[in-house]
């Protein structure tokens, strides 16, 4: 059944109506819908590159305003939330999750929101945690910006070959982009001083 699902989503990339279906599918997929944006983005971009920017735009947006539908569900209807998880196979990790929210709440937000984790989870355990609202848009549109961009960018200058380097390499390019937003932040911190 989920590869029929992901054919049709990958179907309404070629669809007139392909633009508005991308928002739909963004925002469904941060808070409840299976099957990532991403496998519309890719061959819109690929498709017309000179929209690449614009369609990346539209999934950022639906994409946190998606993961505000997944908040909402954590914080008022925690049992429908804990019921999510454990569909998606994650409410045992519960109390660890907790805590790691509790200590690392915005990196593990920044994290998995780059990775092809479900970011429906991320969304909902906010709710469910109670992160600081306001943080958690903020985060979700540095996040899922900077992956839908990166897509984006990827496929409109390098192509679909590159796309599978990236799908391989996920981790590591992850693991980059997390060392350098350290950097970065650290950067910021010194010379603030």
């Amino acid at each position: 059944m989920l590869r029929k699902l992901y054919d049709w989503v990958f179907s309404l990339a070629r669809h007139r109506h392909a633009t508005r279906s991308l928002a739909v599918v963004s925002f469904a997929e941060s808070s409840f819908f299976p099957i990532p944006p991403d496998v519309m983005l890719a061959p819109m971009v690929l498709a017309k590159p000179e929209r690449a920017y614009f369609y990346a735009t539209v999934c950022t947006i639906a994409s946190v305003l998606g993961g505000l539908l997944g908040y909402a569900i954590g914080y008022f209807l925690e049992p429908v939330g804990m019921w999510m998880l454990s569909v998606l196979g994650k409410a045992d990790t519960f109390e660890a999750s907790k805590a790691l929210f509790q200590q690392h709440g915005a990196w593990v937000i920044l994290i998995k929101g780059l990775t092809p984790i479900p970011f429906k989870l991320i969304t909902i355990a906010s709710g469910i945690f109670q992160f600081n609202l306001a943080l958690f848009v903020a985060l979700c549109v540095v996040t899922r910006g900077a992956r839908f961009f990166l897509v984006a960018f990827v496929l409109k200058r390098w192509g679909e070959p590159m796309l599978a380097v990236i799908e391989k390499r996920l981790a590591l390019f992850t693991v980059l982009f997390v060392v350098l937003l350290v950097g970065a932040f650290f950067a910021v911190k010194l010379i603030g001083h």
